[in-house]
């Protein structure tokens, strides 16, 4: 297998990782220091934070302002199936070249100190970003907020905080408060923060903190409204806009989210029709995505659907089960993996009226990832019938053969067990 230079970067970009993290900027900092401080030369930006649902609104956010003309840099994380997927300039992936002369020239001056895979990786995005034209960047947190690399951003045009839940526990905090209140810290003086669908706890740590900051709070639900209505989402009650073009009732709220991003933008002019382009043709792949060609797919009887979704906490089993619940003509099997530092347990529970059936899987390659006999047994302590399985093809065999009729099958627990599966069905 050729393996690409920017792989071997990135290997030993690994290696410098520190072996106790301290909670600071410090790092990420200097090194932008050495760089030239590319994170001050930077478009405009929108910094987004959350805990679900941050990519899918800024993939509708990236597509509705392609859509009226203007050109977006991009950063997210995690990659599914190329690093590459991280950095988007002016629309385009990075190319293999580019990133791998980026990443040696952020090695280079670096110079063997420690620093951990995300900030330098993110301090090479802004290198890229500085270096690159474009009108605008769509920044999103890698974990929390208040530390995260990506917060290094002292003037953004707008910041976003999406549904906040639990997740990253060991590095955020034990309560929806802690975490809420680590998101809650990109929010910047003078700056219009954008709040998407949010629970009692969350939203009252984000409104103290948004006072604290002097930051101004624009909320779903109290100065903005998303909701369908028929075949339509309908934006502060009068605005109507196609569904988005990603499947799910959440995605009304990330839509809707983006809508109320662009509309704070002032900057920029968005219209409707651009708006309504880009929630069609959005795309932001393993989020409740349908796989309808590759390997995989051939290898099913006829009338059977194949789903993927890289959902992994709580929230996204709840998302899960309302998109399920209008999949309710047939029968539901999932094939499973997660990550061993994930709960397995609070990922499924609102799932288990809606399963048919659960084959569990280890994600391959993965040394974190649950023993297939550990996720089934996660399962079948909530009452699903649940069987390991030796991997996704196993799974598939094993459902579409004990099956009495077809039926939908959806991948999910993990993005990296949703990485490989879109690499393998490529």
């Amino acid at each position: 297998m050729i393996v690409a230079k920017s792989d071997a970067i990135l290997e030993r970009l690994l290696r410098l990782h520190p072996k106790k993290i301290d909670l600071s900027l410090d790092r990420v900092l200097h090194l932008l220091d050495r760089l030239g401080r590319p994170h001050e030369k930077l478009p405009p930006v929108v910094h987004v934070a959350g805990t679900n649902g941050k990519g899918s609104s800024i993939a509708f956010m990236r597509a509705m302002l392609e859509a009226a003309g203007y050109r977006a840099h991009v950063y997210t994380s995690p990659h599914l199936v190329r690093f590459n997927e991280r950095i988007r300039l002016a629309g385009e992936l990075i190319s293999e070249a580019a990133l791998s002369a980026l990443l040696e020239d952020c090695e280079t001056a670096n110079r063997g100190d420690s620093i951990t895979y995300f900030e330098i990786t993110t301090a090479a995005a802004f290198k890229a970003f500085a270096e690159t034209p474009a009108d605008i960047v769509l920044l999103e947190c890698g974990l929390g907020g208040r530390y995260d690399a990506t917060t290094v951003v002292a003037h953004p045009a707008l910041t976003a905080i999406t549904p906040v839940s639990m997740d990253h526990m060991q590095f955020l905090g034990d309560t929806l408060a802690e975490i809420a209140g680590e998101k809650a810290a990109i929010q910047k003086p003078g700056v219009v923060s954008v709040i998407g669908a949010q629970t009692d706890i969350p939203l009252r740590v984000i409104e103290d903190e948004a006072s604290a900051r002097g930051a101004s709070l624009h909320r779903m639900d109290v100065e903005w409204t998303a909701s369908r209505e028929a075949e339509h989402l309908v934006f502060d009650g009068v605005r109507r806009f196609p569904l988005p073009g990603l499947p799910g009732p959440h995605q009304i709220a990330n839509a809707g989210l983006a809508i109320a991003c662009i509309d704070k933008l002032d900057e920029f002019k968005v219209g409707d029709d651009a708006i309504a382009q880009g929630l069609r043709h959005v795309d932001w792949p393993a989020r409740v995505q349908r796989l309808t060609s590759g390997p995989l797919i051939d290898a099913l009887p006829g009338g059977w659907e194949l789903w993927l979704d890289g959902g992994h906490n709580a929230a996204a089993g709840e998302t899960l089960a309302a998109v399920a619940a209008d999949w309710a003509e047939a029968p539901l099997h999932l094939v499973f993996g997660m990550l061993d530092s994930k709960e397995p347990a609070a990922f499924l529970r609102p799932l288990v009226a809606r399963i048919e059936a659960l084959h569990a899987i280890a994600i391959p390659g993965e040394d974190a990832s649950l023993s297939a006999d550990a996720a089934a047994a996660a399962a079948k302590n909530l009452g699903i019938v649940a069987t390991p399985a030796e991997d996704v093809g196993a799974a598939l065999a094993a459902i579409s053969a004990n099956a009495t009729a077809p039926g939908r099958i959806l991948i999910c627990g993990s993005l990296y067990l949703a990485g490989q599966v879109l690499a393998d069905n490529a």
